[in-house]
């Protein structure tokens, strides 16, 4: 799988120039993202760890003489969408260029003044894996326009306005994690946030010089009733966090105390999951700072696994093979990594193991009948960033 991005650059420049006939006058790319530890903490004011990846979605864009959009993607070259301000409302655009027609919303509403553009989109994200392929475009696009119409936006207040995008123009209740990390990650480094305050630290992540890889497994799983499913896990978090009396449940600092003041069993269990999570965050943080530990990373990422299968009930099979294959294959420690019901699997493996192990995961896979999974090592990569 290429995460080549001068290769995407190349076949976004050429879109634009076969959808409207001339260059492209800005170029921008937005990664996907892998979030390393940091599980459902987002949505609960807690922390995550996540990084970029190298492959990302690249914009090209110019700008037209009207107030009017019109978007075209490679995943569909012959069906150009075209909007206007007049169709600007929240759902009027859907499918794939309702993300960009929420930035361009988004924007507006918060007092950018958005001249009219072409937009072309080519990616190298993977699509429906759980490496935020919808953050990439957003944030792509995001930063394309603010330069093509010198729009003053921090690169810190990017993030908000680009969940604001998804998060009511497209009505997917994300938290600010995909568009964080997006953004704001540097190459070679983990992004530790606080999902309250938007603080960040660059924590390096110097895998390369520990002989170590991270290498990610797509298990090919379908998404099985994620929006629902999502959308349940948030309200039993707010559910439990106004019967515990705090804000949130990154508030929570009494684990014992707070589970014996529940009466409901799977209101504990997503309590549990949450709170513990964000502890293992901060350890890793914490190691980290210190040097990379490979076992004591592996043993944090797996417990995340386990938490999120028991207590937070957010894996499916697929996933559950995969990260148990790869431990037992050689990876110090492995993780689903994304909102869950499908996806991909992390693992942390001595570099030279990577082949094995993922070998091993597929074995495992035919055997089970399930459709055959995708391999490839992440490097912790640059966010968000002008290309031409």
């Amino acid at each position: 799988m290429s995460g080549d991005v001068v290769s995407t650059r190349d076949r976004a420049g050429a879109l634009f120039a076969a959808a409207f006939g001339e260059a492209p006058a800005v170029v921008w790319a937005a990664p996907g993202r892998v979030n390393l530890i940091g599980e459902h903490t987002d949505y609960n004011d807690g922390f995550v760890l996540p990084f970029a990846l190298p492959h990302t979605t690249v914009a090209a864009v110019a700008a037209t003489g009207t107030p009017e959009w019109t978007v075209v993607s490679e995943l569909a070259p012959d069906a150009p969408v075209t909007f206007t301000e007049a169709g600007l409302a929240p759902g009027a655009v859907e499918g794939w260029a309702a993300y960009a027609a929420g930035i361009v919303w988004a924007l507006r509403d918060a007092g950018h003044a958005v001249g009219g553009a072409r937009i072309a989109l080519a990616s190298d994200v993977p699509i429906g894996a759980g490496l935020s392929s919808s953050a990439a475009l957003e944030c792509a696009v995001l930063g394309a326009l603010a330069d093509l119409h010198g729009l003053d936006v921090p690169t810190a207040d990017r993030p908000a306005l680009a969940r604001r995008a998804e998060n009511v123009y497209v009505g997917a209740p994300t938290g600010i994690l995909d568009q964080s990390a997006s953004i704001r990650c540097a190459e070679g480094h983990a992004l530790f946030l606080d999902c309250r305050t938007y603080e960040a630290e660059q924590v390096p992540f110097p895998l390369a010089d520990n002989g170590l890889s991270v290498l990610i497994i797509d298990t090919r799983a379908p998404h099985r009733h994620v929006d629902g499913e999502y959308a349940a896990r948030r309200a039993s978090c707010e559910e439990a966090a106004a019967l515990l009396g705090v804000p949130a449940l990154r508030d929570v600092t009494d684990l014992n105390a707070a589970l014996s003041t529940l009466d409901d069993e799977l209101l504990r269990r997503r309590v549990r999951h949450v709170v513990t999570e964000n502890t293992r965050v901060l350890d890793t943080v914490a190691s980290l700072r210190s040097g990379l530990d490979p076992v004591r990373l592996g043993a944090l990422l797996s417990a995340s696994h386990a938490s999120m299968r028991d207590d937070y009930e957010i894996t499916v099979g697929e996933v559950d093979l995969a990260a148990a294959t790869a431990e037992k294959a050689g990876a110090h420690g492995a993780r689903m990594t994304g909102g869950g019901f499908g996806g991909c699997v992390i693992a942390l493996c001595e570099t030279e193991k990577t082949g094995e192990i993922g070998e091993a995961v597929a074995e495992a896979f035919a055997a089970a009948g399930y459709t055959a999974p995708v391999t490839f090592v992440a490097t912790p990569s640059a966010g968000a960033h002008r290309l031409a």
